[in-house]
């Protein structure tokens, strides 16, 4: 159990608002030497020095993270792949602060090798850390995944080909000495048995079937079981979370080899291979049918591999009000979210405990990639996009990556346009056309000519990153195309940073357009040769009136 070690009372409060039990700072030694997460809400250089002569052997010592009694930092101080760097991020998302992760492996990819998520083992311990040094290095390292939720190791930059591999199995074999081998828990333990049978039965009839059927004893997650063999000592000895069903729920259950005489005794006619599959889910298979024994029987369902999704979602150009409630429930529904970093704090208010990944800008096909492996490893992702997904964001890319391979979904949000005209007045109240200035991914001579194009068709015009520290021609060109067609008392709109606690909404004319405050987060509206203002309000009108 985690706990709290708290100095004052402000500390008390905090651990309370964290959902942890508060203790007196003498009680840290005894808690750390009984392995239990430590959370030392105080200077960390205290608990350091309390706990510094208690360190020995770091596989086996428990998480230790320390907490500011303000909530501003969280520190994993120990065990920071046996669970710490994971608290940490968990308490920092509780408090909206960033915890301070320092190992290599969780700073660039988020993962650690040696930390898998619960019910993973791993085989062959010693290899996680040349495995994680040569991926930090860059060298190729291959994953070969068959069986088992293999999804948290998605973000690991994985190569066809490398001298080394990590393998993702639930059979047991010896790993050859250049893999990791990680065992899901993939598999669930079935079983029947006699009122009374000796747990020695039991447990020597499972190891037996394992054994001769090639099966990881440490996949497996749970074992199922009639709900009147709850009580049996020999099913508690195995150790294993349990599942118990009734005798209608299990004769639910479309079992290969049923049994009269089961069915005689406890009202069903399947109990090993019906209990199995039905805590195994949907789509389980069985990996060995019934095995029958003295007195106990027992059989092994396989979990299907999980069907993953992805969704492009527009989160609106800032504010929490600007997000549909579409794109909201494709966030608390997820199990993992994708985005470039300030993305993923216009969000953090939903996220929680969920899996964030964050790439730097610029790292547009990392993201996509990134998030349709994730998906195609079952889980449920949803690639953030500011303002809508399907306008100068990711939608497209990821439709064209996935290849039609990956279910794709994309959630529209309100656009920076439609924000900045709402905020002006109406300046969009007619037709309209919407170009992009940077020449990063559109050669220069087809923006000149889309501007060229729309300025003499008198379009309202909307731009998108109009200008960087850098790139400021594409603006000064574009403004001289509508200089020949546009009259210079032109209204312009001039929006930055809409829905954010900066944001910026001015109304200024073509002629006076302050071009030095125009940057990649502003978005322009050049009105067309009927666009006005009423009352200071922007209005391009439609032609209702006479």
């Amino acid at each position: 159990m985690t706990v709290a070690v708290v100095l004052t009372g402000r500390g008390a409060g905090l651990a309370e608002r964290l959902g942890l039990e508060a203790l007196p700072l003498d009680a840290m030694e005894g808690r750390f030497r009984a392995g239990e997460p430590v959370v030392a809400i105080m200077a960390a250089g205290i608990a350091i020095r309390r706990l510094a002569p208690l360190l020995a052997d770091k596989l086996e010592e428990p998480p230790v993270v320390a907490v500011a009694e303000d909530g501003s930092a969280v520190v994993p101080l120990l065990g920071g792949h046996r669970g710490a760097n994971r608290l940490a991020r968990y308490i920092a998302r509780t408090l909206g602060v960033q915890a301070a992760v320092t190992t290599a492996s969780d700073v660039l990819f988020g993962v650690a090798l040696d930390d898998p998520p619960p019910g993973w083992t791993l085989a062959n311990p010693a290899m996680a850390k040349p495995v994680m040094a040569a991926l930090i290095a860059g060298e190729p390292v291959r994953l070969q995944v068959e069986a088992g939720d293999a999804g948290w190791l998605a973000p690991l930059p994985w190569s066809a080909e490398g001298r080394l591999s990590v393998r993702v199995s639930d059979r047991s074999f010896s790993p050859q000495t250049d893999e990791l081998l990680l065992h899901p828990p993939s598999l669930v333990l079935g079983v029947g048995l006699e009122r009374g049978a000796p747990a020695g039965l039991l447990l020597d009839h499972v190891a037996r079937t394992l054994e001769d059927e090639g099966l990881a004893r440490a996949s497996l997650a749970a074992v199922a079981t009639l709900d009147l063999k709850g009580d049996e000592p020999a099913v508690a000895a195995l150790e294993l979370p349990m599942r118990l069903f009734d005798a209608a729920a299990l004769d639910r259950v479309a079992a290969p080899n049923p049994s009269a005489i089961v069915r005689a005794a406890v009202g069903t006619a399947s109990v090993a291979e019906a209990a199995a599959l039905a805590a195994a889910g949907e789509g389980a298979v069985l990996a060995v049918p019934k095995r029958i024994g003295q007195r106990v029987t027992c059989a092994v369902a396989r979990i299907a591999p999980p069907v993953g999704r992805l969704t492009v979602a527009g989160v609106g150009p800032g504010a929490a009000s600007m997000r549909t409630a579409e794109v909201e429930a494709a966030i608390a529904g997820a199990t993992d979210i994708v985005g470039y970093g300030p993305y993923l704090d216009l969000v953090a208010d939903l996220t929680g405990a969920k899996h964030c990944h964050a790439r730097a800008i610029g790292e547009e096909m990392e993201r996509v990639d990134l998030a349709l492996r994730l998906a195609r490893d079952g889980r449920t992702v949803v690639l953030l996009a500011s303002g809508d997904a399907g306008i100068y964001a990711l939608a497209g890319l990821a439709l064209e990556r996935s290849g039609g391979e990956a279910e794709v979904t994309v959630l529209p949000g309100i656009s920076a346009m439609q924000a900045a005209s709402a905020k002006a007045g109406a300046p969009l109240g007619h037709d309209f056309s919407v170009i992009s200035l940077s020449d990063l991914l559109t050669p220069l001579e087809a923006i000149r000519a889309r501007v060229e194009a729309a300025a003499a068709a008198d379009f309202v015009i909307v731009f998108y990153n109009p200008a960087s520290k850098e790139r400021r021609g594409p603006l000064e060109e574009a403004l001289a195309i509508l200089a020949r067609h546009r009259d210079p008392g032109t209204p312009v709109v001039r929006a930055r940073n809409l829905g954010r606690a900066d944001e910026l909404v001015a109304v200024e004319t073509l002629a006076g357009l302050d071009r030095e405050a125009v940057d990649m987060t502003t978005v322009l509206i050049v009105g067309n040769s009927r666009t006005v203002l009423v009352g200071g309000r922007v209005v391009t009108p439609r032609g209702y009136l006479p």
